[in-house]
């Protein structure tokens, strides 16, 4: 094939011209289509092909419902609730394991669960699957790359690697889902009243934290993104090293981070953890606001009005403070020190709502937040010396 005709050597020449093009003919040989090859140079990702190749699919919908019984629509449905793109059901996009995992489904299926069931399932482990294959691929990445590699040298050391890592992966994966799914049990209640109902109880009350960077969206404008997204991941690697039983971490998002826990005192002294430890580090401020009430569990996360209290509390915080309701004060009274923050009017509340600062009481002045950000520094300054 005549590559320079077709506009695939480009601006290229010496050594990177002549890589190329042993590229696009291993490509070719190995059945890349002249469409395929052009898309992947006007898209600048012609060294991430061979990869792509490793990880994709040679099973189409039609095939999967023929060997496995799960219909082709649903197989295609499971692949949209994932985030991914649109296909028909002749297109040989599905792996081994999406083979596998139809069996599992139809399976589930088969137990009793409801398709509506399999749809929320799904669509969760989408949600968390995209971060997780963004994380990864960016560390692949940047462990992989070495300056003033050819495209060549790339696509063949990042097609081997995937071949060899992605299966070790599989462990990895499983122990974190059963480590979590155990987790889940442990928390969970299912006492005369769930088993009389037949159901677990739609609301819980729990005390609910949010904290989130002061300002966020304006050091946007300050800030390289490169920094901005260094504060955003620092966020959430502080707000899981500070999280103690029984409190947990529902979700951090940019600039926020979710907490919930059914005693109050441990969850604010989380949240008071965690804005010191931002405060240690010489990071942005932070501010977290905690309310309580009813809320609802649904696919990992809690709604309800406790939800958008807590919410509007942070927004009223001050940086470098945590803020409490009138109940979260009261049921947390003896386990730290009080300030009064005034009356403020909250959206779906009647009236002023008085609201007070919490601090620590002073024996409990040295955190674990800050002996971690203390561990965090020390290997800091080791890498740095090595």
């Amino acid at each position: 094939m005549d590559f320079a005709s077709h506009g695939l050597l480009e601006g290229l020449k010496g050594d990177a011209r002549t890589a190329r093009e042993r590229l696009l003919t291993h490509l070719v040989q190995d059945g890349c289509t002249l469409e395929q090859l052009t898309k992947a140079v006007r898209e600048n990702r012609l060294a991430l092909v061979p990869v792509d190749r490793v990880l994709g699919g040679t099973h189409s919908a039609v095939e999967i419902e023929r060997r496995t019984g799960l219909p082709a629509h649903m197989m295609i449905r499971i692949r949209q609730l994932h985030g991914l793109d649109e296909v028909d059901s002749e297109s040989r996009v599905f792996s081994d394991q999406d083979l596998e995992a139809a069996r599992t489904t139809k399976q589930f299926l088969e137990a009793g669960f409801g398709e509506e069931a399999i749809v929320e399932i799904t669509r969760v482990l989408g949600e968390g699957m995209a971060r997780l294959g963004a994380t990864i691929t960016a560390a692949f990445v940047e462990t992989f790359l070495d300056p003033g590699d050819s495209e060549e040298q790339v696509a063949q050391r990042f097609a081997a690697l995937a071949e060899q890592l992605t299966p070790a992966l599989t462990p990895v994966l499983v122990a974190g889902f059963r480590a979590h799914l155990r987790d889940s049990v442990e928390r969970g209640m299912l006492g005369r009243t769930e088993l009389e109902a037949g159901a677990i109880a739609a609301t819980r009350h729990l005390a609910v934290c949010f904290a989130d960077v002061v300002g966020f969206t304006r050091l946007g404008g300050q800030l390289e993104v490169t920094e901005l997204g260094t504060v955003a991941a620092r966020l959430a690697q502080l707000a899981a090293s500070v999280t103690q039983p029984p409190v947990r971490l529902i979700k951090t998002i940019g600039d926020a981070a979710m907490f919930v826990s059914p005693d109050p005192a441990p969850l604010v002294k989380v949240a008071l953890g965690l804005v010191n430890a931002f405060e240690q580090e010489e990071l942005p401020s932070l501010r977290a606001g905690i309310a309580s009430g009813r809320a609802v569990l649904r696919a990992g996360d809690y709604y309800g009005h406790s939800v958008n209290l807590a919410s509007r509390v942070t927004g009223i915080a001050r940086p470098g403070s945590v803020l409490c309701t009138q109940e979260i004060h009261d049921a947390a009274s003896r386990d730290l020190d009080w300030s009064a923050a005034g009356h403020h009017r909250l959206k779906g509340v009647s009236g002023l709502s008085p609201l007070y600062r919490a601090r620590l009481l002073a024996e409990d002045e040295q955190q674990p937040s800050q002996q971690a950000t203390k561990r965090h520094r020390g290997r800091a300054r080791k890498r740095a010396r090595g």
